[in-house]
């Protein structure tokens, strides 16, 4: 396991930056937990937030150590990206990727184990992206605002 810690500066606003590589075990998955859940205490997220950082973050874990490529000798890679107001957390595995368009709408009339992770990602952060990164995995980009105020500031 590898924690670098850096800061940086984008647009005038400074940022730090929180590095993790971690085996593709499911045990390491609540490293990145922990992590995450002491970098949001400290921005001031409430509790219900920082309950549904770490949800998120661990369905977008799950699915990096599951579809990541060499699963089990592998790493997969974490990066939290902290402003004033937000956090963006990336998740990188080394798979082959994936169309998030083509991943289709759990029926809530028959689940089947497995599928929901997207969904539930989506549900809980304010902004998520899938990034392909050719030949190279893909990275889910979640962004969480600090504030109440989210979607009368940044939805127009």
């Amino acid at each position: 396991m590898m924690l670098i810690m850096e800061d940086r500066y984008v647009m005038n606003n400074q940022k730090d930056l929180i590095k993790l590589s971690l085996p593709n075990k499911p045990e390491y998955v609540s490293v990145v937990r922990l992590t995450l859940s002491s970098i949001a205490s400290r921005m001031g997220f409430d509790i219900e937030k920082i309950e549904d950082l770490k949800v998120a973050v661990s369905e977008a874990c799950s699915n990096a150590i599951t579809h990541g490529a060499n699963a089990e000798e592998g790493n997969f890679d974490v990066e939290f990206l902290v402003y004033e107001e937000k956090i963006d957390i990336l998740v990188y595995d080394k798979g082959k990727g994936f169309l998030v368009n083509q991943i289709e709408e759990p029926n809530v009339h028959n689940l089947k184990e497995g599928g929901l992770g997207v969904f539930i990602i989506k549900s809980l952060m304010d902004n998520v992206e899938f990034l392909q990164n050719k030949g190279k995995g893909t990275v889910i980009k979640m962004t969480k605002y600090v504030g109440d105020d989210f979607n009368e500031k940044y939805s127009q």
